[in-house]
This record gives structure tokens, C-alpha cells and sequence, in this order.
């Protein structure tokens, strides 16, 4: 069989652990060369040097993606190493919950740094090497909190941060399409990963777990199968949309 990502030229933030680096195993499996960074310290090398064992075309970065230049060093390095670019796949986040009556206006732009700024700063060196390639597709992360307030969530910057997520990359379709960019957003449910297991108490879990149709968390290859799919030719005439990968938490209540 053809693998689906053959040759594409990849870059994707966040692969230290979670779904980053699910999706980049599963990228690199598709054929995909990718090029990956993180904010842990040597993770992105870790995990790179992992998939390079298997035989994959695979390096990893440490990066603050909040620092603008470090995150536009990192992308023309990538795309100078790759030889170009076909796929931005924007799936770092950083995170930070209060209630809004304990909403600090340092957490409030913390969050806005971590979550939105970062994409803005990938993005942006980005788009010119994606219309040299004739096109290409941007994935961006976005959350379910981003469509569905949550109460005990503490959630105001992040699904405010996440919003903006969504409606940029709305733009991003509307003004790449005439220069063959397509960006869509995945917007996860909660799912397992060392980051959420370190975060969240059994209650908090249990709660998370309980808003889901199918009553599981969800895990780092549930995103990636997707993300797969709009990073192919296979989504050539998708554009501008938001998917729900949530185990049905923004569909209804069971």
C-alpha cells in the first residue's frame, strides 16, 4: 500500500510527548519527513531519535515557541533542512485555568501567549515558504472548551485563547486559497497524556471523562489518525473547518 504522507515535508510543535508525538510517529510511519520541537528540555530530541531507530526521517528541537524569534528561527530552519514545507501542524499548547473571579491579567496573557500568540508565531514565517510550495495544509489545535463553556472549569483564557484559534484559522483558509493553503483545526476532547496525568486529579478525570458519549479518555492517536488525514491529498477539498474529536462531548449529554 502507498503511504498516504509519501514525501510530504512536515513540521510539528509539541512532539516531546502527547499527541505531538503521536502524530509524529504516525506521520513518519505515512512516509512523512518531519521536523519537530518542544519547550521540554531535549524531548524533541528524544523522541526524534526514537522514530530515526525505526528508520524514519525525524529531528526534534528544543524551542520556546513563545519567544517570536525563536519560533521563526526554528521554522526557516526546518524548511531550509526539508528543502520546503507541504505541512504546518500546530499542536504545542501551553495551558492555565482559574475561575474568572480569580483571573489575573498576568494569567490572562500568559495563557493568550502559550496557547494563541504560538501559533501566530509559527504560522506567520510559515505562510510564504507554504506559496512558494504551491500550497500545502496548516493544522492548528484547538479544544472543545473552545465551543463549550464549562463551569467548574475555570476555562475564560483558554477557550478564549482557543476561539481565537479557531477563527484564525478560518482566515488562514479564506486568504491562502487562492495560493493552494488549506488550514482546518482539530479541537480534542480530553485526552490522556503525561502532561494531562501529571495535571489533573482522579476526580477531575472521572468529571472530564464523564461530559464524553463514549465514556473513555481519548489518547494521543485518536488525534493523529485525523490530523493525518488533513495533512494528505486525501482532504485536497477540505478547508476552514473545525473538527470535534471529543468522544462526542460538544454532541450531547448521555
Amino acid at each position: 500500500m502507498a503511504m498516504r504522507l509519501a514525501g510530504k515535508r512536515v513540521l510539528i510543535t509539541g512532539t516531546a510527548g502527547g499527541q505531538g508525538e503521536a502524530a509524529q510517529a504516525m506521520f513518519a510511519r505515512e512516509g512523512a519527513r518531519v521536523v519537530g520541537c518542544d519547550v521540554q528540555e531535549g524531548g524533541a530530541e528524544r523522541t526524534a531519535a526514537a522514530a530515526r531507530q525505526e528508520g524514519y526521517d525525524v529531528t526534534g528541537h528544543t524551542v520556546d515557541l513563545s519567544d517570536a524569534d525563536a519560533a521563526r528561527e526554528w521554522v526557516e530552519e526546518a524548511v531550509d533542512g526539508l528543502g520546503g514545507i507541504d505541512v504546518l501542524y500546530n499542536n504545542a499548547s501551553g495551558w492555565g485555568f482559574a475561575p474568572f473571579s480569580e483571573m489575573t491579567i498576568e494569567l490572562w496573557r500568559h495563557v493568550m501567549r502559550v496557547e494563541l500568540d504560538i501559533v501566530f508565531h509559527t504560522t506567520q514565517p510559515a505562510w510564504r515558504h507554504l506559496v512558494a510550495a504551491g500550497g500545502g495544509s496548516i493544522i492548528n489545535t484547538a479544544s472543545m472548551s473552545a465551543i463549550r463553556g464549562i463551569g467548574p472549569l475555570g476555562q475564560a483564557a483558554h477557550a478564549a485563547a482557543k476561539g481565537g484559534v479557531i477563527g484564525l484559522t478560518k482566515t488562514l483558509a479564506a486568504e491562502g486559497a487562492s495560493d493552494g493553503i488549506r488550514a482546518n483545526t482539530i479541537s480534542p476532547g480530553f485526552v490522556q497524556s503525561p502532561a494531562t496525568d501529571a495535571a489533573v486529579t482522579d476526580e477531575f478525570r472521572e468529571f472530564m471523562i464523564g461530559m464524553h458519549l463514549i465514556r473513555r479518555a481519548g489518547v494521543g492517536d485518536d488525534i493523529a489518525a485525523l490530523a493525518v488525514f488533513l495533512a494528505s491529498d486525501e482532504s485536497s477539498w477540505v478547508t476552514g473547518q473545525n473538527f470535534s474529536v471529543d468522544g462526542g462531548a460538544t454532541a450531547g449529554w448521555r
